[in-house]
């Protein structure tokens, strides 16, 4: 079985949950948001590559479930997706804390350019209420990924062998 059709059904559970149940929902002021964080988890077992595709996947699935801009959410997830897989691929693999970093950092990246993307969109944007609710929502989703990556590496064990990362040397 590919890596693609292992893929594809947690990527479409977490963005039918992601907007079906927990879109709007606050967590002590977080705002969870379980598609970045399966896309983060996928893409630190997976790769950069199948973390581009699932972020794009996942994405264009929410914004055509919201009936929001098209494209918005796909641009910030494949971008997450991409660099949670090159940090996995390169650094980050073997290592315990990798999940909940990546998720923090990343999340607080979402935040960020997705408040830029609506700005060139010209799109109207809270910024008080996005910069009060990225810090929980990181916390959120630095506890929240553990689980999540101990599920894919499960699902994905067969597909993608689990390595130590290797030391990463500069050509």
């Amino acid at each position: 079985m590919s890596v693609a059709l292992r893929v594809a059904p947690l990527v479409f559970v977490a963005a039918v949950i992601q907007v079906a149940t927990i879109g709007g929902l606050r967590i002590l002021g977080a705002e969870p948001d379980l598609l970045l964080v399966t896309i983060v988890a996928l893409a630190l077992v997976a790769g950069s590559l199948a973390g581009a595709v699932a972020g794009f996947a996942g994405g264009l699935l929410v914004d055509v479930m919201t009936l929001g801009t098209l494209g918005t959410t796909s641009i910030v997830l494949v971008l997450v997706g991409y660099w949670a897989g090159r940090y996995g691929e390169t650094t980050g693999r073997g290592r315990a804390y990798a999940p909940s970093l990546a998720a923090f950092a990343l999340t607080i990246a979402a935040f960020v350019g997705g408040v830029a993307l609506h700005v060139l969109l010209g799109q109207p944007v809270s910024a008080s209420t996005a910069l009060v609710t990225v810090l929980p929502s990181a916390l959120l989703a630095a506890a929240v990924v553990l689980p999540l990556h101990r599920l894919c590496r499960r699902l994905l064990a067969e597909v993608v062998p689990y390595e130590r990362a290797r030391r990463v040397e500069l050509v």
